[in-house]
């Protein structure tokens, strides 16, 4: 069995299953290895061992909702993270993230935080980003313009944290909940070939409401309409580099289309931490000349 299918399974499994007992044993037995060797064969796929990938899984989705969702407690954070009391969370939290999860929350050091979970990033990226067997449904469709307010992100994408706190918050005093209202993400350029003093990504909420002069730096602004090439990614965000690489390196050279001048766009449509990553739900507009 080669190396890409037994390991894509048991990472989906784990997606998954995060709230679950994730033993050796278990996890064996989905990537149908022998428990003696698994541990083994995992560390050499992704560079860490299997209790540790787990548990900066863990620690990623609570940080999250620490940072993102304040109707989760930190008591109920720590339970869904597997530890029987908030205390021994964050003990746990600080030695990974360097801040203890209510300093987090008031103030995160995405710094810091990025940092730590790098080591899980890069592997998932590394993981995640095989063409084998990849062959999403990409549909052309007409896309309505769509005005929205805008919070414009402008600087390290490190710190784009701290834009999407600050967008959320004032959705949230605006009544523009991603239930009633829309989520994009303007793509402007790869964080990793843009200089992080250049980066530049746009926070977006439909609304047809005036924009109400405010302190988050929120503005109104329109996504033209036109024709999209349209892919729906489900899962991490990952494995968005292999949906870009697939929109632009395989479907565009086979569809005889030419892209278009406007930036490409995503529509949030299901979101993590409110659904597991496997689940989240993101299309992809790829605008057509």
């Amino acid at each position: 069995m080669g190396r890409g299918v037994w390991l894509q399974r048991v990472l989906r499994h784990i997606d998954g299953h995060l709230d679950d007992d994730l033993d050796v044993e278990t996890l064996s037995r989905v990537a149908a290895l022998s428990k003696y060797h698994f541990h083994r064969c995992f560390r050499a796929a992704t560079g860490m061992g299997v209790s540790r990938y787990v548990q900066l899984l863990r620690m990623r989705r609570a940080a999250w909702r620490l940072a993102f969702r304040d109707r989760h407690s930190i008591t109920d954070i720590a339970l869904d993270s597997g530890y029987e009391a908030p205390e021994a969370f964050s003990r746990a939290f600080r030695r990974v993230v360097g801040q203890s999860p209510s300093q987090f929350r008031r103030r995160p050091e995405w710094q810091g935080w990025h940092a730590a979970l790098r080591p899980l990033a890069e592997t998932r990226r590394r993981t995640m980003t095989t063409q084998d067997g990849y062959d999403p449904q990409v549909t052309i469709v007409d896309f309505p313009p769509t005005p929205v307010a805008v919070l414009a992100h402008r600087g390290d994408p490190a710190l784009i944290g701290d834009s999407i706190r600050r967008f959320i918050a004032w959705r949230k005093a605006a009544g523009l909940p991603p239930s009633r209202s829309a989520t994009f993400n303007i793509l402007y350029g790869d964080p990793a070939e843009t200089p992080p003093e250049r980066f530049r990504l746009d926070l977006c909420a439909a609304t047809g409401r005036a924009v109400e002069p405010n302190h988050a730096g929120v503005v109104a602004g329109l996504i033209p309409g036109g024709r999209r090439a349209r892919l729906r990614h489900v899962g991490s965000d990952e494995g968005l580099g292999r949906a870009f690489a697939y929109l632009y390196g395989n479907w565009l050279p086979a569809s005889g289309e030419a892209v278009g001048e406007a930036p490409l766009f995503l529509q949030r449509v299901r979101f993590f931490p409110d659904v597991p990553e496997h689940e989240a739900v993101v299309d992809i507009f790829l605008p057509l000349a």
